[in-house]
């Protein structure tokens, strides 16, 4: 994952300060624990020197967003009137999200006055939401206390939304081969997608792939065999996983020489067992997505962007189409071609030979495995009326892996929806879902809804109780 970094604005009043010096002092080992709770869940934090006037709000968040942030963070320590605030946040470009919490957890019918002042913050989030809203200025609240992890969990996670969303806009994006003929779901004039999230594809062929692929000595193809043959269980033969990593890495090269986020293979474009690309790099499909980079079959670049954002900035996210419904399970058998991210894996993955009779070239090695057990979220990316591009976003629940064995060399999985699978479908493809999607491992619907937002997405949740 991309590092990720949230700004810390701590908000304050002068007038306690001129009156009760003493007591912000008490607020910096409470600062402190903040710091550290982020730092523990992967986030970089640039922390302002507690502000209380315009003046400094406005220095404050200038220094936020000259270090990157991708989110800033407001944190009313004790009041703070509005109008100092707002009009430094209405400037600011980084999204913006309230962490409503205070010092202390308990503050019932024993607590005595000398807690108010550690723990009054509330109605300075309250002065200073109404504001944000009044304005028509986006942000989110987060409201707990910091001894229910989920507080930080989430502002971690909205965090990843927003650098996921700053991904997801600019992106380059590389295709091999033209998009599958016929396939209209997916397919998106370049020119709009450039035109909505700034994307940029390049289209290419197989001879640019051929030209690194050539230019490989044995060595690398040697030491990338012995990498795989440590991180995967390896059935596939010698010469079939030769091939693979030849052409594999010859595709590494390629994306890394464009500096792409995400790119797609028509695997029909592979159609010779002849010459330096003899199979369809499929086994360098899933090791890109372990390490980070987006992919979607069949041309679709589309949702290659989508998978390359969501996985930067929350990792653990893979590729896949819902194939099959399993009406008495109430569940979605998910699978593909070929690939799938090694990271998902409840297992040590396995490396096997692929029976590819779809054109000439030679059969490819593939990575195969079942996905971790657990909460998930099925994220989908359609294309709507007049270029709108919207996102579907389902928290489903991953179930166990195949009960039948022959199934276990197939790129497999199955996941439940929070609601029953007939109306789940139903809504679905009501609301335009596309054959493909991305599917991220954790139970991150809220952030997901936030990237949406942060991208600038239409954004539609599928829910209910069962």
């Amino acid at each position: 994952m991309s590092e990720v970094r949230i700004g810390l604005l701590p908000l304050y009043l002068k007038l306690y300060d001129d009156v009760v010096p003493e007591t912000r002092e008490a607020f910096a080992p409470f600062l402190e624990r903040i710091c550290d709770g982020l730092a523990a869940r992967g986030i970089a934090v640039t922390q302002t020197p507690v502000c209380r006037l315009a003046g400094e709000i406005g220095a404050a968040v200038r220094e936020i967003e000259a270090a990157g942030a991708d989110l800033l963070v407001t944190m009313h320590l004790a009041y703070s009137p509005s109008l100092e605030a707002v009009d430094a946040l209405l400037a600011a470009r980084t999204p913006i999200v309230m962490l409503d919490t205070t010092m202390h957890r308990d503050f019932g019918r024993g607590a005595g006055p000398d807690r108010i002042m550690l723990n009054h913050g509330i109605h300075g989030v309250q002065d200073l939401a109404c504001m944000l809203r009044r304005n028509r200025r986006p942000y989110r609240v987060i409201a707990g206390h910091l001894d229910d992890p989920c507080v930080l969990d989430r502002a971690a996670d909205l965090a990843r939304a927003a650098a996921g969303a700053a991904r997801l806009r600019g992106m380059r994006a590389l295709r091999i081969g033209e998009s599958f003929r016929g396939m209209g779901d997916f397919a998106v004039d370049p020119r709009a997608l450039a035109e909505r999230l700034g994307i940029a594809v390049d289209q290419r062929d197989q001879d640019a792939l051929a030209a690194h692929v050539r230019a490989l000595d044995a060595a690398e193809v040697d030491a990338e065999m012995a990498r795989d043959r440590e991180a995967f269980v390896v059935e596939a033969s010698e010469d079939v996983h030769r091939r693979s990593v030849r052409a594999g890495l010859g595709l590494r090269r390629l994306l890394e020489e464009g500096g792409y986020g995400g790119f797609s293979l028509n695997f029909l474009a592979f159609d010779s067992a002849d010459g330096p690309v003899d199979t369809v790099p499929f086994l360098e499909a899933s090791k890109a997505m372990a390490r980070g980079l987006g992919y979607a079959g069949e041309g679709d670049v589309l949702t290659a962007c989508l998978v390359g954002a969501l996985n930067s900035a929350f990792g653990r996210t893979n590729f896949t189409e819902m194939f099959c419904p399993d009406w008495s399970g109430d569940a979605i058998f998910l699978s593909h071609m070929g690939e799938f991210n090694p990271a998902c894996a409840a297992d040590r993955a396995r490396l096997v030979e692929k029976d590819f009779p779809w054109t000439a070239a030679h059969n490819p090695a593939v990575v195969t495995a079942a996905p971790a057990p657990g909460p998930a979220v099925l994220v989908n990316l359609t294309p709507g009326p007049d270029d709108a591009l919207d996102l579907i976003v389902a928290s489903v629940e991953v179930l166990g892996d195949a009960t039948e064995a022959a199934m276990r060399d197939q790129i497999r999985g199955w996941v439940r929806p929070r609601c029953a699978l007939g109306p789940f479908l139903e809504r679905y493809s009501q609301l335009g879902g596309t054959h493909h999607c991305a599917i991220v491992h954790g139970g991150r619907a809220e952030a997901i809804a936030a990237f949406a937002e942060y991208a600038g997405l239409g954004c539609s949740v599928i829910d209910g109780a069962r």
